[in-house]
């Protein structure tokens, strides 16, 4: 049985992180570990942290000196992994019972490297708000417009993290790391099944228009290296197929 490495970044989700833990616990494949990353030098929620560590002896947790953000705590996760696979989840989304296995044996008898499950969202009153179906990606072009994939969906072999990495983005970071798999010509491929839910929490910042607009623009600019007005283009098409996503 492969080992999956679970990585799961928290910052103030007390709230929710139990039940995701609790999501990932209860999973029917059992031959995992999962790495919660601390990132809130604060330090206000540890002790509560550490006791959900101590349920399981799967969990191990790596506490920052300081706020690194998201991204960059993934990366210190992956980097202590000893998964042959790796699957992240942030700290208020949950996975249905099944994800795991279900993930990793289509992988496996289909040979893929990397691969994303539909997920719903939910609001504060656990309501389905929305859905997301998810797709095939074999060329930049196919995801240079929309980020259509749930980091909480995702698991992909370790080795194509070696050497491409999170950004330190505030939002937008794993689309930047999509774009750069892709560009070195990983292909993504889509799991047509229901296996993640995701939290549309008030007050995130994956819920904040300003900062992924500015976020947005630098994917472009700053990472794909587009010019000035090609990133403004771009910038639009992610926001208007944002938009698209939002009124279904």
């Amino acid at each position: 049985m492969s080992l999956i490495s679970v990585i799961i970044p928290y910052f103030r989700k007390k709230k929710y992180i139990l039940k995701t833990i609790n999501s990932v616990i209860n999973q029917s494949y059992k031959k995992f570990e999962i790495i919660i990353i601390y990132d809130d030098e604060e330090k206000r929620d540890l002790e509560f942290i550490k006791k959900i560590s101590k349920k399981d002896k799967r969990i191990k947790l790596l506490i920052n000196k300081r706020n690194y953000g998201a991204g960059i705590s993934r990366n210190l996760g992956i980097k202590i992994s000893k998964g042959n696979y790796i699957s992240f989840i942030d700290s208020d989304d949950l996975w249905s019972k099944h994800k795991l296995k279900k993930q990793l044996n289509y992988m496996k008898k289909k040979k893929l490297n990397f691969t994303h499950t539909n997920y719903r969202i939910i609001d504060r009153n656990l309501k389905i708000i929305s859905k997301r179906v998810a797709g095939n990606f074999l060329s930049l072009n196919d995801l240079i417009k929309s980020c259509d994939i749930g980091l909480s969906t995702v698991m992909l072999k370790k080795e194509l993290l070696n050497s491409n990495h999170f950004p330190s983005l505030k939002t937008k970071e794993d689309f930047v790391l999509w774009l750069r798999l892709i560009q070195k010509g990983v292909n993504i491929y889509g799991i047509n099944d229901y296996l993640v839910t995701w939290r549309k929490v008030e007050g995130s910042l994956s819920n904040s228009l300003i900062q992924k607009l500015i976020d947005g623009f630098k994917v472009y600019y700053f990472y794909m290296k587009f010019n000035f007005f090609k990133s403004i283009y771009y910038l639009f098409c992610l926001s208007l197929n944002f938009l698209k996503k939002e009124i279904k």
